[in-house]
Formats: C-alpha cells, structure tokens, sequence
C-alpha cells in the first residue's frame, strides 16, 4: 500500500509535509475531526489520487492564523485527480476516471442538496449545515493537497471528465473547477451581472480574477476590478478589465473616473474579512470596508454577490467584536438603496459541468487569467509564502509529477 504525504498547518505561518497514511473507506478521528464523525463509514465514497491541487485563498486565511484551524488539519479543497479505488457501494464512478472534486462536500439526501444547495449540506458535517475538505468546522474531512484523498458520496460529487486526453490538455483550466472559476462565476450570477451590465469586483486575488472572467462570460459590457496590489491589478488588466487602485482613494470616486458617474449596477465581494480600508486606510485592517465601498458604489435596487469569506471566529481580528464575526456594517445604506446581498459558500455543482463545457470547448481560458503556476508538493510552503506576500498568482500543486509543462 502506498504511503500519502499531505500538506498540513501546523500553527500560525507553518506548514509541513506529513504522512498522511493512505486513506480507508472511513472517516478517522483526527485534527478537527467531530467525535460524531470519528469512525463514520464511507461505503459511498472515492480514492482520489489528486493531479491538480490548490492552494486557495481560504487556505491562506487558516495558514495566517485567522481561524480556530487545529494543528496537524491536512490542507486542500481544490482537487482534480483520477479515481484509483472506490467503495462498494459506489454505482457509476469507475476506477481511472479523471474527475473533479468540488469543495463541498454533499450527500445528494437531504433537503438542501435536493434544492440544489449543496453547499448547505445537512448530513456531511454534524456541527453545523456545509461539509468541505481540510477546512476548520468543515467536519473533519482531511483535504487533498496530498497524494491521495477520501471523496464521499463518490456518484453524486465527483464530475468526471469526458475525454481523458483532451482533459490532461486543458488540466490547468479545468483544475479551477473545484472552487475558484464556480466561486467567481456564483457571485456574479447572484450579483445579476448580465449583458450590458456595469460591475465592480473588489478583489484581484484568485476568485476575483475568476469573478472578472465570469463577468465577461455573462455578458458585462465593464468590469472594473478594485486592489490594493499593482501586480494583481496588472493581472485583471492582462484579459480586458478596467482596474482601481483603491490604495489612491475611495472606490466611487475611481469608479466614477472610469464611468463616467460612481455608480455599478453590481458588485463582488472577493476579499472577505481580512480586508483593508481604502485611501489613507489602506494600510490598516477594516473588515467591513469593502462590504460598505460596495453598498456606496452599487446602485440602489442593485445586488452585491459575496463569496468572500466571513467566520464567525477570528482569534486575529484587531477589534473584539471582529473576533467573533461582528463588523461595522452601514446596513442601513444598504437597506436605503434596496439591495440585495447573496452569502455564503458557492454551491460548486449549480454551475461546474457547464463551466466544465464552456474550458473544453475554448470559450474561456481560466488558467490564464489567474495565472495558475505549478508547483511539486515539496515546494508547499513556498506557494503559502509568496501568495501571502500577495503574488499574482493561483498557485497549483502537482503531487505526482504529471502536469504537461
């Protein structure tokens, strides 16, 4: 049986290649595992042996220390890779499929993954609605930025790819699947981007380059992509979008150099809790400064998609009440200006077999546009260092050596 060697966190800025050992068709108790998930069987569920890897932005946020991720948690929610075993009671998944995995983690039971909401999963995580891998109070699932991982419910989440040698062509683009390009594509969509539309996405990290690309997809006539981070900017300016530097001055007011008025007809949040201010602020943390930039600068009855993380605990937050999730809102602007807000994790199989069809028939070139660099396993904490020192970069990890260069 083979070893797996996984990138854990293993406290505040540190990584380390661990063994892993090779999974089982069980749920052991471990790092961040329930005590009602210890033990439980995975009859469903998948052996992947991951060719494409992430590391998310999501990921970063444990690795800083701005969550109550446990140490020894195995890393990893962006898993494309090829099945090499499965349960016996898997039904339509066949050894040697190349797949993707979406990060979350659903059983196809209950009532929420009935309506579609499989990001709100009832079954997956007994602490609370949602299951994903290698994520704090995700349930304890261990991720796959490793050489091999457990994928439950193998029929219902694995999305398997057609054509295994037009698929190993186009792997980089189609490694975006798992998260980052349906993270992007949900907060456009629940933002009402459509043709002709004007939208501001705040953010030039990852998912925001992946929200810009889905903007264009829809149909937006202007995407203006806000960061603190020239190189990032450079990035989204790289594939046509309009750029502000909100290190220079308040969003509206940039908006407004390029439209003409400083207002969108909607907006994207993709930077989350960790965000900074605007202006003189921009070297201070302020977490709710994008959330209210974006009330201001959308129009009223517009809509803001926000896929950008927000916890509930964050043991580094500067202020007490952010500790805990609770930020200076302006909600009252918001409400005032009719809008609409859209929360929560991407519900990754709304949208990944058309996003799937539109990377394998050339209408968009994912990869591309967040300039995705592969790195060996070993190299890890290199990837961690230098996207947390705000590279440019969608950093792809390729445990097996497999990626066509």
């Amino acid at each position: 049986m083979p070893g797996n060697r996984a990138v854990a966190y293993q406290g505040p800025g540190i990584v380390e290649l661990v063994d892993a050992g090779y999974p089982e068709f069980v749920l052991k108790d471990g790092p961040g595992v329930p005590p009602e998930n210890a033990g439980r069987p995975v009859r469903h569920g998948a052996i992947v042996r991951p060719i494409a890897t992430n590391i998310c932005g999501s990921d970063q946020h444990m690795v800083r220390g701005r969550t109550t991720a446990p140490p020894g948690l195995v890393l990893g929610h962006e898993i494309t890779g090829e099945v090499v075993e499965v349960g016996p009671d898997v039904e339509v998944v066949r050894t040697g499929d190349l797949v993707s995995v979406p990060f979350n983690i659903a059983c196809g039971r209950c009532r929420n993954c009935k309506a579609g909401d499989t990001h709100i999963c009832e079954r997956v995580n007994p602490q609370q609605p949602g299951g994903a891998y290698g994520y704090v109070d995700m349930g304890g699932w261990p991720g796959g930025q490793a050489e091999y991982v457990l994928t439950p419910y193998a029929d219902w989440n694995l999305l398997r790819f057609p054509d295994r040698e037009r698929a190993m062509e186009k792997i980089l683009d189609l490694a975006m699947l798992a998260d980052i390009f349906p993270t992007g594509y949900h907060g456009c969509v629940t933002a009402g981007v459509t043709t002709g539309s004007t939208v501001y996405i705040a953010g030039a990290g990852p998912v925001g380059l992946a929200a810009a690309v889905s903007a264009q997809l829809l149909g937006a006539a202007v995407v203006i992509v806000g960061d603190l981070n020239e190189q990032r900017l450079a990035q989204a300016r790289g594939f046509g979008c309009e750029t502000a530097d909100v290190s220079t001055g308040d969003p509206a007011d940039l908006v407004e150099a390029i439209l003409g008025v400083p207002e969108v007809d909607c907006a994207v949040d993709a930077v989350g809790f960790e965000a900074h201010g605007h202006g003189a602020d921009a070297g201070t943390e302020r977490p709710a400064s994008v959330l209210n930039a974006l009330m201001e600068t959308t129009r009223a009855g517009g809509r803001l998609g926000i896929p950008g993380l927000y916890v509930a605990g964050d043991p580094g937050a500067g202020e007490e009440a952010a500790r805990h999730g609770s930020l200076s809102i302006r909600f009252g602007l918001g409400w005032a200006k009719a809008h609409s807000f859209f929360t929560g994790q991407c519900p990754v199989m709304r949208y990944h077999r058309r996003l799937m069809t539109a990377i394998l028939n050339d209408r968009v070139r994912i990869a591309d546009a967040v300039n995705a660099t592969v790195l060996p396993l070993e190299e890890a904490r290199r990837g961690y260092e230098e996207f947390d020192r705000g590279a440019a970069r969608k950093y792809v990890l390729d445990p097996h050596g497999v990626i066509p260069s």
